[in-house]
């Protein structure tokens, strides 16, 4: 028995591995892989809320969902687009694309340089071999099958008594279309994420709001943002419009239909009336206005001892479920004897249940909508020069002086009712309510392009997938009788169940116009 020596492998190097990687990253399965990953690493993106457009909702989901909130925060999962993750997948599908599409386009374009291959020497082995005879010379039906094909759309070259002909190289220039445009896609994504910016503000019934940054109350900028960058308009909201249906089953009103009726001014111009409503942004100049959210802004006074106005205007509540039973901080840091915040719901049509809190029936506010409160004394952060959240109220450290753990109840306050606060700090009243709107202000320099790069993907995988490559051939052999023998045949590069019919297409047209007295 013979022995069996193993195979000795040689040996990559550093070189030889770098070069294997390389090939595989730039390889053509790697960017369809990566830029599926690509889809699928946005998913998370559009399930939860995002910080950089909407952080309110980050805030609600961490208080509903605090154990979830914990793991997925630790992902980079409310910041996906912006994530590790995320960024290194989009790197790596920016580079393998690009190294696909350099070689490819060299390639493409020394193929269109170079004539049409040499007619092989049997026809009869390739795909839809067709003969035909006809009562010409050679050079006449070479001739005619030059101006046939070309008139067909073929790229002719003459081999001694054959045409070679080919066509379809359309196919590779969309191909190369569709790649250059999916890298002009992240190139543009990435430069208007870049110069762009995304920022929200709560507008309250009859304010304005002007696009400045201290305006904003959250602000995400690009990398390359300045603020140059900001437009000058004002916003204002007018009237809001809301239309509710009840559902029977669970007696909840669904939502309808959102109106903002606004009033926007650009630098120079007056006051125009634009309306705004969801999946229906404006646009004021380069910048898009989309509408997040809405609810209600009660409006509340509160005195001191001396009767003397410690604080007065609207608070944004923000809903809580979808007949607007809505949640709210109102903070009161100065011209009392202590700081005062006050954690309240804002029932707009209100139901007592039986365990004595109460709920709202529907959305439709009245004069009986109802204010509860719950009052905090002590101190609340605001004067140690940490942004705060003007939404939330912090109640570590601080006093409930009236609510369930307090020895006063909370407050509760109907339109136009006035209330003392406990301990002797004053009173407050409750003088109405004004609608408010959630805004989102997005700014991208480069969404045109993003467009256009987007339809010339589309325009090129179509074209891609529907030209066909094909190369021809038309060979005229005298027959010894004063006529020729014509020979037809095609080769196609990929699947092509149309090119046996196109072959005989071809012969039969270019006999007829032959006048070919007999078919062979």
């Amino acid at each position: 028995m013979t022995e069996q020596h193993a195979i000795a492998q040689p040996k990559l190097g550093v070189v030889g591995y770098l070069r294997f990687f390389w090939r595989q990253l730039t390889s053509m399965r790697t960017a369809l892989v990566l830029l599926l990953l690509l889809a699928l690493a946005a998913v998370p993106g559009s399930l939860v809320p995002q910080r950089s457009s909407d952080p309110n909702g980050v805030i609600q989901y961490e208080r509903e969902n605090p154990e979830a909130f914990q793991v997925l925060d630790a992902l980079g999962v409310f910041s996906t687009f912006s994530s590790p993750w995320f960024s290194a997948i989009y790197l790596l599908l920016f580079v393998s694309l690009v190294g696909c599409i350099l070689p490819r386009t060299k390639h493409h374009i020394d193929a269109l340089r170079a004539r049409p291959p040499k007619t092989p020497a049997r026809l009869a082995r390739l795909v839809g071999y067709t003969e035909r005879t006809a009562q010409t010379d050679a050079e006449t039906a070479v001739a005619e099958a030059r101006r046939v094909l070309r008139g067909a759309g073929y790229r002719v070259e003459r081999y001694a008594d054959s045409i070679s002909a080919e066509r379809g190289y359309l196919r590779e220039t969309g191909n190369l279309i569709f790649h250059t445009s999916l890298v002009g896609v992240l190139v543009a994504v990435g430069v208007g994420g870049g110069f762009g910016y995304n920022g929200q503000r709560v507008v309250i019934e009859d304010t304005a709001f002007t696009n400045s940054l201290a305006s904003y109350d959250s602000f995400n900028p690009g990398r390359f943002f300045t603020e140059t960058a900001l437009e000058p308009f004002s916003v204002r909201l007018d009237d809001f419009e809301g239309s509710y249906q009840l559902d029977p089953a669970t007696g909840v009103y669904q939502p309808i239909d959102f109106t903002a009726h606004l009033s926007t001014r650009e630098p120079g111009g007056d006051w125009t009336d634009a309306d705004l409503k969801v999946n229906s942004p404006l646009e004021l100049g380069g910048t898009k206005v989309y509408l997040l959210s809405n609810g209600f802004a009660p409006v509340v006074t509160v005195r001191d001892e001396d009767g003397e106005v410690a604080y007065s205007g609207p608070v944004a509540f923000i809903p809580q479920d979808n007949n607007l039973r809505s949640l709210g901080v109102i903070k009161v840091p100065d011209n009392l004897d202590e700081q005062v915040g006050m954690l309240g719901f804002f029932y707009p049509d209100p139901l007592q249940l039986t365990d004595g809190t109460y709920t709202s029936m529907s959305p439709y506010p009245g004069d009986g909508s109802l204010l509860t409160l719950t009052v905090y004394t002590g101190d609340l952060g605001l004067d140690d020069g940490v942004a705060v959240n003007a939404y939330s109220l912090d109640t570590d450290g601080l006093t409930q002086v009236a609510g369930p753990k307090a020895d006063a109840p909370a407050l509760e306050l109907t339109q136009g009712q006035t209330a003392e606060l406990p301990g002797g700090l004053g009173t407050i009243s409750f003088d109405g309510y004004k609608r408010f709107v959630g805004i989102e202000f997005h700014h991208d320099p480069t969404e045109g392009w993003v467009l256009v790069f987007s339809l010339l993907i589309l325009g090129g995988l179509l074209v891609s997938l529907f030209v066909p490559r094909r190369r021809m051939w038309i060979k005229a052999t005298a027959d010894g009788s004063g006529g020729v023998r014509l020979e037809y045949a095609g080769l196609a590069r990929g699947e092509d169940p149309g090119l046996d019919a196109a072959v005989a297409e071809l012969a039969d047209k270019h006999s007829a116009r032959l006048q070919t007295p007999n078919v062979g």
